[in-house]
């Protein structure tokens, strides 16, 4: 099995996708939430029934082929740190973090699939992918489900499907999320009606850590609400079909920001530059929305298109879990302040200043825009 250092050193597969064409959507990723049959669930199992869940369902779980050589460990043998990294990479719920003995984790080598067991249901899986994957996603996992239903039981009910801990979770079990980059929408005052008309249709918009956390970095979680009463592959549909379009609105949004006011766009991206790459100190939520500019920045052609790769890694890696792993000890917040900015200016030191020729372009394109000559 692969030991924590190992699987914390390399991005994950989905870290290192969100260029071209998805840029707006960072992240795909599909939860199946499913409990033991004839089992307590977590929730109301005492110690030993959650032990015995476990001991079912662990040795299932680190048997399926993408599971190889994965990371399985129980949560009372992680460190609150290595917890919190874990919380920070999205690879596990600050709900499993909460737990200890009787709870576990099972993380594929790339990140691209997590396992958690004993959270709030006896068994919740997850798949990421980069951009707007969410089909391929859930057909990736959906394998996984099948092969695990073929050695354990699940609680199940002709009526209404899979039994799990929360009524907002019953029938299909299906959580189905993508995260997305928003600075355009947010610039231009168009964030509000967007997500409002998102949340009218039955979706659910979260921060950057889901329920109950805000939106930091321009970054929102887009999700469906109902379980019950449609096929998973309905639930998917709808959701690609409304992240698309909101990504559309996005891409429209930056374009003509970058039309009607390139002086703005120019002075945000410049003023963004200019903090990252010579702050000495920096505190977490600063840092995030500068990144989030610069990664606006490299979309819109300021920067190479290398440089949204390497903002989409420093997102990550400079939460304050991360910084402490880093750092190999506790860290109070001015020390993570100091050493975030160090880690920021180092990674992004052959970084050059924007190309401001688009700034001249946007311009041109404002002022002329009925030209003869130009049709």
């Amino acid at each position: 099995m692969m030991r924590f250092s190992t699987l914390i050193k390399h991005p994950a597969d989905w870290m290192t996708g969100g260029a071209g064409e998805h840029d707006a959507v960072l992240t795909s990723r599909i939860r199946l939430a499913r409990n033991l049959r004839k089992h307590s669930f977590p929730g109301w199992a005492k110690r030993e029934q959650r032990a015995a869940a476990l001991d079912l369902m662990r040795p299932a779980v680190e048997s399926l082929a993408p599971m190889k050589d994965a990371f399985s460990q129980e949560l009372g043998d992680l460190s609150s740190v290595q917890k919190q990294v874990l919380v920070e990479r999205h690879l596990i719920s600050r709900e499993l973090a909460a737990r200890g003995d009787g709870s576990a984790t099972v993380i594929e080598r790339r990140q691209s699939f997590s396992m958690m067991l004993n959270e709030e249901d006896h068994l919740r899986m997850q798949a990421i992918r980069p951009g707007l994957q969410l089909s391929d996603a859930y057909t990736a996992l959906s394998e996984l489900d099948s092969e695990l239903e073929e050695s354990l039981e699940f609680a199940f009910d002709s009526n209404l499907g899979y039994l799990t801990t929360c009524p907002t979770n019953l029938g299909t079990g299906l959580r189905a999320s993508a995260m997305l980059h928003l600075p355009g929408l947010v610039l231009s005052d168009q964030i509000g009606q967007v997500l409002q008309a998102v949340s009218k249709i039955g979706l659910a918009v979260r921060g950057l850590y889901g329920e109950g956390t805000e939106s930091l970095g321009n970054l929102y979680q887009i999700s469906n609400q109902s379980t019950l009463g449609e096929t998973e592959e309905t639930i998917i549909r709808r959701l690609e079909r409304v992240i698309a379009q909101v990504a559309t609105h996005e891409r429209n949004a930056r374009e003509k920001l970058l039309e009607d006011d390139p002086d703005m766009v120019a002075d945000k991206v410049g003023r963004a530059y200019g903090i990252l790459r010579h702050a000495h100190i920096i505190e977490s939520k600063e840092a995030l929305n500068l990144l989030s500019l610069l990664r606006l920045g490299g979309s819109l052609g300021f920067f190479p298109p290398e440089s949204v790769i390497a903002c989409d890694t420093l997102l990550l890696d400079i939460q304050p879990a991360h910084l402490q792993l880093h750092s190999g000890r506790k860290l109070g917040p001015e020390e993570r302040d100091a050493i975030r900015a160090e880690i920021v200016r180092s990674r992004l030191q052959s970084l050059d200043s924007p190309d401001n020729r688009l700034k001249a372009d946007g311009r041109k394109s404002s002022a002329e825009p009925n030209n003869p000559g130009d049709s």
